[in-house]
């Protein structure tokens, strides 16, 4: 089947080709996709080297599916495009998400709500993905009330010239792009996206919105403060949730350690629990710090790791794109592979 990768030059889309490959989706014909100025360069697949076409030509050469990764500007003037064709777009920007037309997909969890009418689906934010993951085993058993989770985002969140911000301030380099109002190395900062008349950011609003849309339940409280540090192998995030039911400490180990995935790294005698170095270039969620809140009933905090360009974009995404196929959901064209 045909595959386009919209924003293929963009770190986002570089991890997609990455996992495509790595998973061995069942691609016959690669097409990546990038804005004009970047139209004929070449990207690598499975060694292979591929021309980079316009969304035009894209369009005509009529993929099955066509992942997004081009910012959300582009996605609201070119997914309906896209999507006009015939084509399944899964998007990864926050053009879509709340839209109430359109799933919010995260595979584990709500994947069996697609159908073949869904013709543009949206990737969560990368934050609420991995918390979403860990938390759903625990909602179906315990139903979470209220959710208060601070974040420690990296900077590979906004991007490679966020990155490059960082590692210039490293090697003390004076000129460089500025991504953040602030330096970035050695420093903190609580600001993800823009500021809201309510004073949280748009990040810490995705949360909260986006958590509640994945799990199906309005009635779910969270609130976020979600932060950005110099770190570049993934995002990490405490979570204090309170249940409507007791639970015993064993069984949410229990439950965490069978839920599909996420990997329990539980053992703080020892040392171990979840660090971005760790899950760095792996697809699952990683939970650790398993602990009762012990300042009130029927709470529990833990700490959780996810790769954000992974799990929290292109793993979900590709996931996604996988369900559709094994269930038939997009035309499988051709069956010899690249």
């Amino acid at each position: 089947m045909k595959i386009a990768v919209v924003g293929a030059t963009g770190l986002v889309g570089g991890e997609i080709l990455k996992v495509l490959e790595e998973r061995n989706f069942p691609v016959t014909e690669l097409i990546p996709v990038a804005s004009e100025r970047s139209v004929g360069k070449q990207v690598e697949f499975k060694g292979k080297q591929f021309t980079v076409v316009s969304f035009e030509d894209a369009i005509a050469a009529k993929p099955a599916i066509a992942i997004f990764s081009a910012g959300g500007s582009t996605s609201l003037a070119l997914a309906p495009k896209f999507a006009e064709a015939g084509i399944t777009v899964i998007d990864n920007s926050s053009a879509w998400r709340m839209d109430p037309t359109k799933k919010l997909v995260v595979p584990e969890i709500n994947a069996n709500t697609l159908t073949a009418e869904d013709k543009i689906i949206a990737n969560p934010n990368c934050s609420t993905i991995q918390m979403v993951v860990a938390l759903k085993p625990l909602h179906d058993h315990y139903k979470a009330k209220r959710i208060v989770v601070s974040t420690y985002q990296s900077v590979t969140g906004t991007g490679k010239a966020a990155v490059d911000q960082l590692f210039a301030e490293r090697e003390g380099k004076q000129e460089t792009e500025k991504v953040y109002p602030h330096p970035i190395d050695l420093n903190v900062l609580p600001h993800i996206d823009v500021f809201l008349d309510n004073g949280y950011t748009k990040e810490e609003m995705k949360m909260v919105n986006e958590t509640k849309k994945i799990m199906g339940d309005d009635s779910i409280r969270v609130t976020a403060t979600t932060v950005r540090i110099p770190t570049i192998g993934g995002h990490s995030e405490a979570v204090n949730v309170e249940f409507e039911n007791e639970f015993e400490l064993t069984d949410v180990v229990e439950l965490l350690t069978n839920a599909e995935g996420v990997i329990v790294q539980d053992d703080p005698q020892n040392k171990v629990y979840p660090m971005p170095l760790t899950a760095h270039g792996k697809d699952e969620v990683f939970v650790g710090r398993i602990r009762r809140d012990e300042t009130q009933p029927k709470t529990l905090n833990f700490w959780c790791v996810a790769d954000n360009l992974r799990k929290g974009a292109a793993t979900n995404a590709v996931q996604i794109a996988e369900y559709l196929v094994k269930h038939e959901l997009v035309e499988v064209i051709e069956r010899s592979a690249v």
